[in-house]
């Protein structure tokens, strides 16, 4: 009887195995049938607008231990909700759902690095709160080293990394202060050999009054106490562009811009003079923002278009300037002694960037980096 049962057990978990594989392959068939007929129907993802969806989040902020006190809304005492409950839906399509098993499948073995100020901290931490959700029982390892951060999961052999850098060019401290060298990028080495870079930069560059983190621009052997800040944002910019085409071979790696990240702290933009994202609780309604966009839109359209390699621009600006309800506010790192309305509660916003990421990379043609 003994060995009968045991017999009669090792079967019974074989078939467990054997239908629980067909469920997961149903689904993951399903998953990419949807996805197939998204992308021969042609859908631009970044145009649309927020729809209320009741199966939103795509994970609990409190069940995801990687999030900065400055994103972590809810723990600072956020009471409403309904910000959550909002899902970006195309015009033409419905985004194929976030599938992070698949993800993970997909794009085992890689390496993903986000590259920028604190709002790829934002998108980075995002990302590796919704791997995590998708499977929360995988062992993982988190560790930082200066301004570097990586976070694996050994089991799918897939890295997620933050480097630092809120220019992306060098910011040096030399006998006369702090300089910002514009045309120079020797910090780059960090970002070779990675199979997915998604870059940022912007939010540093108009900090004024003393606010800005440099005491110098320097252009060459030229050095200037100050300089129209979207010029030095386009000269910034195409010295990066140039790294880019030198040492990113497109063949076998994959580079995306990160578009502007919006502020709310001028409601005028929206057509609520004296007020800004503290207390808002819902997005704006339709697909256009009454502000039009900010200035650095049109330079990063048109430093990427002269690339000659190609760049993905991820064109969160006009998605993102819908969500005015998004912000940390009063429950950010500061609490009630600020109000943050540049970065983004988590859950949240940054959820839909890296959905639109997800989106972006198995919508091409081979679905691979």
């Amino acid at each position: 009887m003994g060995n009968g049962f045991l017999i009669y057990s090792s079967v019974f978990a074989v078939v467990l195995l054997i239908l629980s594989y067909a469920e997961q392959t149903s689904a993951e068939r399903e998953h990419i049938d949807n996805v197939d007929r998204i992308r021969s129907a042609g859908c631009d993802l970044f145009q649309g607008s927020w729809v209320f969806d009741d199966s939103y989040p795509l994970y609990n902020s409190l069940d995801c231990p990687f999030i900065d006190k400055q994103f972590d809304c809810l723990r600072n005492g956020r009471a409403d909700k309904q910000f959550l409950k909002y899902r970006w839906k195309p015009n033409a399509c419905d985004l194929p759902r976030f599938n992070g098993e698949y993800f993970l499948r997909r794009f085992k073995g890689k390496k993903i690095m986000f590259v920028g100020d604190s709002l790829s901290l934002n998108q980075w931490q995002s990302l590796i709160c919704m791997l995590h959700a998708a499977v929360p029982q995988a062992k993982y390892t988190l560790r930082k080293m200066g301004t570097l951060s990586n976070f694996t999961l050994p089991g799918y052999g897939v890295s997620v990394m933050l480097s630092r850098t809120a220019f992306l060019v060098d910011l040096v401290t030399e006998k006369i202060g702090r300089v910002l060298r514009i045309d120079s990028i020797e910090g780059g080495n960090a970002w070779k050999g990675v199979d997915m870079l998604i870059f940022n930069t912007w939010h540093w560059w108009v900090h004024k009054d003393g606010k800005q983190p440099w005491d110098y621009i320097q252009e060459g052997n030229k050095m200037y106490k100050d300089m129209d800040r979207l010029v030095a944002f386009e000269k910034g910019l195409t010295t990066w562009s140039k790294w880019v085409d030198s040492n990113i071979d497109p063949a076998i790696r994959k580079v995306f811009f990160q578009g502007i990240s919006p502020t709310h702290y001028n409601g005028s933009e929206w057509n609520q003079p004296k007020m800004n994202c503290n207390g808002q609780t819902q997005p704006l309604n339709g697909s256009a923002y009454p502000g039009g966009s900010p200035p650095a839109v049109a330079v990063v359209k048109n430093v990427l278009s002269k690339m000659s390699n190609p760049v993905d621009l991820l064109d969160i600006t006009t998605l993102s300037q819908l969500r005015k309800d998004g912000h940390p506010s009063i429950y950010g790192l500061d609490g009630k002694k600020g109000t943050d309305c540049s970065h983004w509660c988590l859950a949240g916003v940054p959820d839909t960037w890296n959905h639109l990421l997800y989106a972006s990379l198995i919508l091409t043609k081979d679905g691979q980096i």
